[in-house]
């Protein structure tokens, strides 16, 4: 067994996964903290805005009731016309979820043997960290310091009406009025999430649609789907500055225009927490957004300094940071290692409904960069999407010509994120169609439509 000194700098999922994979490995493993474990990822991101999510999602489905055949009446038999959200309440909750999940994973860290360390640490060179008046030596590095919210001069949040998307759990009152800057993948789940609460949202995209970066249709999908709810998208608008004056916050575009609520949130992106770590010094080069280099086993130029998570900017996913951890870790301690293939991580987009893909892309294909062939496939055709009484979303698979592997996929609907799995593994394990087609699925089910889009991708 391995008596390597490990040191990783952060405690989220890169971080904490790749402890457990080196005390596994009987690795000596030391991790520095100064956020809480778990990372902005359990503690201030994906745990707290999916456990808001899932808030609405139920708020989305008792919209839906009455197409189902319930109704709502109160002690007197009247028809109930009113639903209310408790924001203090629900963000209770999230928090206490978010320390609840925390706390389970220093547990299993403390189980495992790995020492966590609370404070701030620096690089002292390839193969020293300093901790306040502390130093650790260690034979490999690991910084997983994450990244934080970008913000601009002109837009300051102020943690109280003008907010980063890690503040907005604090709220105790229902914004009248909400305004999200930003359609990326976090504005478009807050801007969706608040919208299902009940809150009139006003989304100010500065692209020509929402979530650019993801499948066309879906994007089109998504966004007919949150007009058709009330939602204000307001595309190829950019902000220009965001200011508050009592109770009102005003988001001032480029063009002139102005618009006002009670409440905003900035997502413009993130920044990677890599200043002031020494890690240049120590001869790890990062590029010209401050986001550390590394190859497709997390190794940075500096031997024996790997690094995992959003400070890399290679995709920005829980899932990524930790398998990131995991590889560095396997790859140092002379374990079974297989390099980072972006082309079959699976992701999701939390939104509603959700959006979820894995592999080759629609954009690739259309731009030559891959050949394939495709076919989609409407949940609304879909028995179990008409029994629930969902007509939005739809199946899309890629697949090789001659060979039929699948290479790619989409999901658009309710589980979107639970769908995708069968696709992943069809992508992963290198599946052609007929394969995935093959495999039996329950009836009625959504994931039917995963096999029939497989089966119309047959050729004789």
């Amino acid at each position: 067994m391995s008596t390597d000194r490990v040191v990783i700098l952060g405690g989220g999922p890169g971080g904490y996964e790749a402890a457990l994979v080196a005390a596994q490995l009987g690795a000596d493993v030391t991790v520095v903290d100064s956020d809480g474990i778990g990372g902005s990822a359990v503690l201030t991101d994906c745990v707290p805005s999916k456990t808001l999510i899932a808030t609405a999602e139920v708020m989305t489905q008792v919209a839906a009731a009455a197409e189902l055949g319930i109704d709502f009446h109160d002690s007197e038999g009247d028809a109930a016309t009113t639903i209310r959200v408790d924001l203090a309440r629900v963000n209770a909750r999230v928090k206490q979820l978010a320390t609840d999940q925390s706390d389970d994973i220093a547990r299993r860290l403390d189980k495992e043997g790995v020492t966590v360390v609370r404070g701030r640490g620096r690089l002292d060179g390839p193969s020293r960290v300093v901790v306040g008046g502390t130093t650790y030596d260690a034979d490999a590095i690991l910084v997983a310091t994450g990244a934080a919210p970008r913000t601009l001069p002109s837009a300051q949040p102020d943690g109280e009406r003008i907010l980063t998307w890690e503040q907005v759990y604090d709220l105790t009152e229902v914004p009248t009025e909400l305004v999200v800057v930003g359609s990326g993948v976090t504005g478009a789940e807050f801007a969706s999430a608040y919208l299902a609460l009940g809150i009139p949202v006003t989304l100010v995209s500065s692209r020509d649609r929402v979530l650019p970066g993801e499948d066309a249709d879906a994007s089109l999908v998504l966004e007919d789907v949150s007009k058709r709810r009330g939602m204000t998208v307001l595309s190829k608008s950019r902000m220009e500055s965001v200011t508050r004056d009592g109770d009102v916050v005003t988001v001032r575009l480029t063009d002139g225009r102005e618009v006002r609520g009670s409440h905003c949130i900035l997502a413009l992106g993130s920044v990677p927490n890599t200043h002031d770590l020494g890690l240049e010094e120590a001869g790890v080069v990062l590029d010209d957004g401050g986001f550390v280099k590394v190859d497709r086993v997390s190794r940075t130029s500096a031997r024996g300094v790997y690094a995992a998570g959003d400070c890399t900017g290679v995709l920005m996913l829980a899932s990524v940071a930790a398998m990131q951890g995991r590889i560095a870790m396997w790859h140092l301690l002379g374990d079974t290692v297989h390099p980072l293939d972006l082309k079959k991580v699976s992701s999701n987009v939390f939104t509603a409904p959700e959006i979820a893909t894995v592999g080759w892309s629609q954009q690739a294909v259309d731009a030559g960069e891959i050949q394939a062939e495709s076919v989609m496939l409407p949940l609304a055709g879909n028995p179990r999407a008409k029994m629930q009484g969902v007509r939005d979303g739809f199946v899309k698979l890629f697949c090789r010509p001659g060979t039929g592997i699948v290479v790619g996929g989409v999901v658009v609907g309710p589980r979107a994120s639970e769908l995708i799995h069968a696709v992943a593994v069809a992508v992963g394990e290198s599946l052609t169609a007929d394969q995935l087609a093959q495999v039996f699925t329950v009836y009625p089910s959504n994931s039917g439509s995963i096999a029939e889009a497989a089966r119309r991708l047959h050729r004789v």
